[in-house]
């Protein structure tokens, strides 16, 4: 059996490690400041975190490029690997922030705008590279049907959040985040329903995002939503929980898990 895997995640804006709640936005005074998303790294790094995931919360959505200097020094100081996404719009991006020191890189609104970019950075870098991050959001209340949304959770798309994680797939993506916005930050847990469905119809590993309050959340979207990995944020800033008690708690659920 595969070992699940604990990864933080790091929400950055403006340089500093944000978070909000439901995709709370910068502009309208959505956002808390955690910290230095190094020193948060190093945290998670000695605590024995599987991975790290570093968003740049609003690079697509202000246009501006991506963490270059902050990923170069998470990986001099960190030896985990290193996922990162956030205004990465062509293969030359994904290589300049891989030579920084990324493993993989994330890519959503991207993809959704240029879908071929998926099966681009698949070919150039290999599909074990490239992550398709989607945003997802249930259509309205009692209906059994999620909507994919871009620019950090402003827009729209009109796709079907199942159907493009089916189509990310077949164009190379090595991995799937899905992260829930009805349950960002609300630590009420995870949406078990569309991760389950996810899960069950891509090939690739599925990492469940969004809703991370208690350790039996964690546990749940494992076993109940079929993901394979679990990424939280607030539950580790604000030292609710460390990323060891999150495993110590799995591997007593009998969840392989690497301690």
């Amino acid at each position: 059996m595969m070992a699940k895997r604990v990864i933080p995640c790091l929400d950055v804006h403006d340089g500093k490690v944000t978070r909000g709640v439901q995709f709370g936005i910068a502009e309208k005074g959505g956002l808390r400041n955690v910290g230095d998303p190094v020193e948060l790294a190093l945290r998670y790094n000695e605590q024995g975190a599987d991975e790290m995931v570093f968003f740049d919360i609003t690079a697509t959505a202000h246009g501006r490029g991506t963490m270059v200097d902050v990923i170069e020094r998470a990986a001099d100081q960190c030896f985990m690997p290193l996922t990162v996404g956030g205004g990465i719009k062509s293969v030359d991006d994904m290589y300049t922030m891989l030579r920084a020191g990324a493993d993989k890189i994330s890519i959503n609104s991207s993809a959704i705008a240029n879908p071929e970019l998926i099966r681009q950075g698949a070919e150039k870098f290999g599909s074990q590279c490239i992550v398709v991050s989607i945003d997802a959001k249930r259509i309205a209340p009692g209906v059994d049907k999620w909507g994919v949304f871009s620019h950090g959770g402003r827009k729209d798309t009109g796709l079907d959040a199942a159907e493009w994680a089916k189509r990310a797939a077949s164009l190379g993506a090595g991995e799937i985040v899905l992260n829930s916005i009805d349950a960002d930050g609300t630590k009420a847990g995870f949406d078990l329903v569309i991760t389950r469905r996810i899960s069950e119809s891509v090939g690739v590993p599925v990492v469940a995002s969004g809703g991370a309050g208690t350790l039996e959340h964690m546990a749940e979207v494992l076993l109940e939503g079929r993901a394979d990995a679990v990424l939280a944020a607030s539950i580790f800033h604000f030292g609710t929980f460390t990323v060891g008690e999150v495993k110590k708690f799995l591997a007593k659920k009998d969840i392989a898990v690497r301690l």
